[in-house]
């Protein structure tokens, strides 16, 4: 069954939009958000490097590090800070208890002011509401890791053993390596918890009306640091997993984030750490838009494509179609319908081409049939040149055939010599017969080449008349010249050819003592060269026939004074071949041949 090109194109065009669709649907909801994360995390390393960069310019000034870390934020929605070698805040001064140890077991710290940081014991909203337990001079026992004469503290409470803030992460922590119920063991004593007693003596806390510092604000940042701290204090092994950018992926509340942590040193050999962090959230909630944008999206993508599809379609096929349609007339050899040209692509390119085509079918089948035309003029042509050559030869074979009997016979032997001369007279006839048409069979071969020269055409006539003197003294005829001296470019040996026929045939036509007129008139890029006797005039139908074979036009133009009945036939072929006009006209006292030739060129 045969399908209509539209039809195929509407479904070849629905197909690949819907393809094309798919793809998109199934790139921006599968592979969207793993390139969004790993775009995300290439930004923020190659940020990271930024960052360091300045950090390194301001790592000592508290304000300046703070303003990198807030304009960090502003410009990549990344919230990030710098932690010391023991995974605390380098600048938590602002929110932190001064603690005086009072005498106690451990004589490293007995009697010395220590801080407590409270980022990471408290919520710095509920320290906030008022808390007489922080203020300045209350007593306060203190739980912490001792590493060497630093300590961490992770828990704060009263004297009497009840604890009132702690650091969630390392007391978890702790309690898994070191169990409450249990003493410290030597395989832990790298890290043992300690207690200290001592009073409060400076607090500095934020009231109820001061802003909150940008660093605290995120909760899920500031557990991350804890959790951070706590591998890093109470697991040997995770410190040396961070010798370089250390990436994690974090989920809290059902949010996915992605935790950057890179360890750089200062000049002085100390470790810091950059600790950043950035959420997914937005990708999770721009891929679950997408999906329910896609069920509306596809329902009007559906109807668009089947639409656009159907447009497209019908103007594709139409100026196929409509190239069909004439591409069979032309297989039925007609010509006369074309294919519009509406558009400049391939289709008009085609468009263009079958024109083209049909224009050049066209042409070369006329001129197939002018060309049968022509040959089978040329085969009327060859049966009336066989014809009138066996006419021609006839005559002069019969007198010769007539003369020959008489001399054999021996009638009239005292004429003998007379009709010697008779047969070599037919016979100089034939002669000049065969030679015309060997020339006139050579012009219409269609091989024959002519050379052109370039020369003076007054001097050839001058030259010319000078040859036929004896044939104009003859007839006792006068010869008027009005020649311009012109260069011609033509073949000079056959345009003497033409000039001596044509004042021959002026002679032989004009009555004794009569006159003949030859001129040339100058025009602007060619000569014209006229040939005029007096005498009786062509008859007007006659005046096209003259240049055929072995035409004569009237009694007075015959056989016994013309000549073969070649030589305008001849003309009529060289000029041709000049591509120059030419013909004859009738005047008031006679006949004139013209005809012209190119001028040279001036340079």
């Amino acid at each position: 069954m045969k399908k209509s090109i539209v039809f195929k194109l509407f479904l070849l065009t629905t197909a690949l939009c819907l393809s094309i669709l798919a793809v998109l649907f199934v790139g921006q909801t599968v592979f969207f958000k793993q390139f969004y994360v790993n775009k995300k995390a290439s930004d923020i390393q190659r940020n990271l490097v930024a960052f360091e960069n300045e950090y390194a310019k301001h790592r000592d000034g508290m304000q300046s590090v703070s303003k990198l870390e807030h304009d960090f934020f502003r410009k990549h929605n990344t919230w990030i800070t710098t932690l010391d070698k023991m995974g605390s805040l380098r600048f938590a001064s602002d929110f932190e208890l001064q603690v005086k140890i009072l005498p106690s077991n451990d004589a490293a710290f007995s009697r010395k002011t220590i801080s407590v940081p409270l980022y990471g014991l408290t919520n710095i909203e509920e320290v906030k509401q008022g808390n007489p337990f922080l203020q300045s001079g209350e007593p306060i026992l203190i739980q912490g890791l001792k590493f060497g004469t630093a300590i961490i503290p992770y828990r704060l409470g009263l004297p009497n053993g009840d604890f009132a803030f702690e650091n969630s992460q390392i007391a978890k922590k702790a309690h898994e390596i070191i169990p409450s119920s249990k003493p410290p063991s030597a395989e832990h004593s790298e890290f043992p918890s300690i207690y200290l007693y001592g009073t409060i003596t400076k607090s500095k806390l934020l009231g109820k009306e001061d802003p909150v510092p940008f660093v605290y604000t995120n909760h899920v940042f500031m557990e991350q640091i804890k959790e951070f701290q706590a591998d890093l204090l109470l697991n040997p092994r995770y410190g040396k997993t961070v010798k370089a950018l250390k990436i994690l992926n974090v989920e809290k509340n059902g949010i996915p984030y992605k935790v950057f942590i890179k360890p750089i040193r200062d000049p002085k050999g100390g470790l810091t750490y950059i600790f950043a962090m950035t959420s997914l959230q937005p990708v999770d909630e721009a891929i679950l838009m997408i999906q329910e944008y896609y069920v509306y999206l596809l329902i009007f993508a559906l109807l668009l494509i089947l639409l656009v599809s159907f447009y497209y379609s019908k103007r594709i096929a139409q100026p196929l179609l409509r190239i069909n349609r004439t591409t069979q007339k032309i297989a039925e050899l007609d010509f006369s319908e074309k294919v519009p040209i509406k558009s400049v692509d391939e289709i008009g390119d085609l468009s263009r081409n079958i024109n083209e085509l049909s224009d050049k079918l066209h042409s070369h089948i006329e001129r197939l049939e002018q060309d049968i035309a022509k040959e089978k003029q040329l085969e009327r042509t060859r049966k009336e040149f066989i014809s009138g050559v066996s006419h021609e030869l006839k005559t002069p074979l019969s007198v010769i055939q007539g003369c020959l009997s008489i001399l054999k016979d021996g009638v009239a032997s005292q004429k003998k010599d007379y009709y010697f001369d008779a047969m070599i007279n037919e016979v100089k006839k034939m002669d000049l017969l065969i030679v015309d048409m060997l020339e006139l069979a050579k012009f219409e071969s269609g091989t024959y080449n002519l050379n052109m020269d370039s020369f003076c055409i007054d001097a050839l006539i001058e030259q010319v008349c000078e040859v036929l003197t004896l044939e104009v003294a003859e007839k006792q005829l006068q010869i008027n010249l009005r020649l311009h001296p012109v260069q011609v470019v033509a073949n000079e040996r056959r345009i003497e050819q033409v000039l001596v026929n044509f004042i021959t045939n002026a002679i032989r036509y004009s009555p004794a003592e009569g006159s003949i007129t030859i001129t040339t008139i100058e025009e602007s890029a060619r000569v014209k060269i006229n040939v005029e006797n007096k005498g009786a005039a062509i008859h007007p139908e006659h005046l096209e026939k003259i240049w055929d074979r072995f035409y004569r036009a009237e009694p007075s133009r015959h056989r016994a004074t013309g000549g073969t009945g070649l030589g305008l036939a001849i003309c009529k072929k060289i000029l041709e071949m000049h591509h120059v006009p030419y013909g004859v006209i009738n005047t008031d006292e006679g006949v004139m041949f013209y005809f012209y030739l190119n001028k040279q060129a001036q340079d």
